[in-house]
């Protein structure tokens, strides 16, 4: 069973591997990774730019938003301005999703899931929409002149806006306004016959001074070309009076038309919101429902994983304790048992093999002394007699190891109690060997008297004195 389960553990610990660098996404560059579903209470999504997440499976699903710019032609056209005059501004626009944190959250909630056709329409009324609202602001004047103060007044509202779903304003370019009255046509050429009477008028008044006729003449034609352009201001005032009143008119209709759009706009956006706010909050049910299972099921796993890591282990120790000890002590006490039984059996056999030799002593004794009549002393001789070579031996012994190299006597012949001097030697020299009396008396016994040349009767006369 061992190979089965080891290729069982390695293949779920594969598949989990698997799992998880599959639920691992990192973001490209040009994209915004958008994590939702259980990404906690603070924000609906959470948005990473440049960066890499990992989704958790069944709680979190994951999307992009791209950050490739979209270019919108807005060629604006009968835009009323400041003088009520109608103009046409054609613009180029260039937008795309804001990195901001805050803008991309926007993006994420009102944008993910659009396509680039769909985000450009929705980016496209808003451009509209502001453009109107900027030219309605400024005099034609100012929009033809000061194209710098028109294009920061365009910039600032539509990036407000823009910002409420995501995007961001990246460029705007203006290429050129007409009006359909011809005011800016008559503006420019007014200005062109001014520079053109300054010059004349600079002219003039240089050669004044030396042709008199001649400055007449160009005063007169000063005062026509003056006239000319009288007249062509008048012309234009005429028109442009028609032209206001021909707007007013229609300023009403436009207005009337407005305020009916307006508030069919304002019911359909309440409705729209009033059903947002009830998906959303059903959305948010079944989200804290969902949550609320996982957190159960999670607690049950969690408990029924600590009751087999801690619980089960620690039973299994106690038991295996419990028997390891109780083999321990059983190992012990046999093992004394056995050591109790071995010198039990050793001591029993030496005292047995002792209650041998002492009883076969004892018998071979008593043979000995039933041998010699039922005298114990004569038995004792007996044995004395049976080691008198043993011990004749062990006397011998102790002088073998004396060498005498060369013995020289000079001896006269005269000696005490009639003894020469070489026998007292030889006598005297026996005499440093230990006696067998006294070694017999070390040992605790006594020669027999035929051994001391004793008689039985001498030995009989020296216990009395003794």
């Amino acid at each position: 069973m061992t190979p089965t389960l080891i290729i069982i553990f390695v293949a779920v610990l594969f598949v989990t591997l698997a799992a998880i660098l599959k639920r691992y996404r990192r973001c490209p560059s040009d994209k915004i990774l958008v994590i939702y579903g259980k990404t906690g209470r603070s924000s609906s999504a959470k948005c990473i730019h440049g960066g890499a997440a990992f989704i958790w499976p069944v709680f979190q699903d994951y999307s992009y938003l791209d950050l490739k710019p979209i270019s919108i032609e807005c060629n604006l056209t009968n835009a009323l301005s400041k003088q009520n005059i109608r103009v046409d501004v054609p613009c180029r626009f260039t937008v795309g999703i804001s990195t901001e944190a805050d803008v991309m959250t926007n993006a994420a909630e009102r944008l993910l899931g659009l396509s680039p056709e769909n985000i450009q329409n929705v980016a496209t009324d808003i451009l509209f929409g502001q453009l109107r609202l900027v030219i309605a602001t400024m005099d034609i004047e100012e929009i033809n002149a000061d194209r710098d103060k028109f294009l920061a007044s365009v910039s600032a509202n539509v990036e407000a806006e823009l910002r409420k779903i995501g995007l961001k304003l990246i460029n705007v370019n203006v290429t050129d306004i007409r009006d359909e009255s011809g005011y800016i046509e008559a503006l420019g050429k007014e200005a062109a016959a001014k520079a053109i009477n300054d010059a004349k008028k600079s002219v003039a008044e240089q050669n004044r001074y030396g042709e008199i006729g001649k400055a007449e003449a160009d005063r007169d034609k000063d005062i026509r070309i003056a006239e000319t352009t009288r007249d062509t201001r008048i012309k234009t005032a005429e028109a442009n009076a028609l032209a206001v009143e021909g707007e007013n008119a229609s300023k009403i209709t436009i207005a009337n038309s407005d305020a009916t759009r307006r508030e069919k706009e304002a019911e359909a956006a309440r409705i729209a919101v009033a059903a947002e706010k009830v998906q959303a909050a059903k959305a948010l049910e079944e989200a804290y429902k969902s949550e609320r299972d996982a957190e159960l099921a999670r607690a049950a796993r969690e408990q029924a994983t600590q009751q087999a890591n801690i619980v089960v282990p620690a039973q299994i120790d106690k038991e295996k304790a419990i028997i390891e000890a109780e083999a321990q002590a059983e190992q012990i006490r046999r093992k004394a048992k056995g050591e109790a039984d071995a010198i039990f059996a050793k001591m029993d056999a030496q005292a047995r093999g002792l209650l041998e030799i002492l009883s076969k002593q004892a018998t071979g004794f008593q043979q000995l002394v039933s041998a010699a009549e039922g005298d114990p002393q004569k038995a004792v001789l007996m044995m004395i007699a049976d080691k008198l070579p043993e011990l004749v031996k062990t006397q011998v012994e102790a002088v073998k190891g004396i060498n005498i190299d060369k013995v020289t006597v000079w001896d006269t012949g005269n000696g005490a109690e009639g003894k020469t001097a070489t026998s007292n030697f030889i006598s005297g020299m026996m005499k440093s060997v230990p006696p067998l009396e006294d070694l017999f008396k070390m040992a605790g016994m006594e020669l027999p008297s035929y051994l001391k040349g004793k008689t039985p009767q001498a030995e009989e006369q020296e216990t009395p004195e003794k």
